[in-house]
């Protein structure tokens, strides 16, 4: 099993011009699973479609190992908006 990153692009919705992008994270076996598992994520308007998938072995020199854990529903999530203001960023 491997993680992979998945932009995920679809209709923007009633009277926009524009198309939406998600990027959403799935633990799949190859790319094929990994599509089918990301499009079932979009939380956007109409039928979304791959515009990008890439597995995630390492990060900043950090290998990435996927191993059972906690479901979804137990892991918390913490909005950017939630975060304190810093004038560097």
């Amino acid at each position: 099993m491997k993680l992979f990153a998945v932009l995920l692009g679809g209709s923007g919705g009633p009277g926009r011009l524009s198309e939406d992008h998600e990027t959403v994270f799935v633990v799949a076996e190859d790319e094929r699973s990994a599509k089918t598992q990301a499009r079932k994520k979009w939380t956007g308007h109409g039928r979304p479609h791959v515009d990008a998938l890439s597995s995630v072995e390492s990060v900043d020199g950090f290998d990435i190992q996927v191993s059972p854990g906690a479901s979804a529903t137990e892991r918390e999530f913490v909005s950017y908006n939630d975060l304190p203001y810093d004038e560097e960023d």
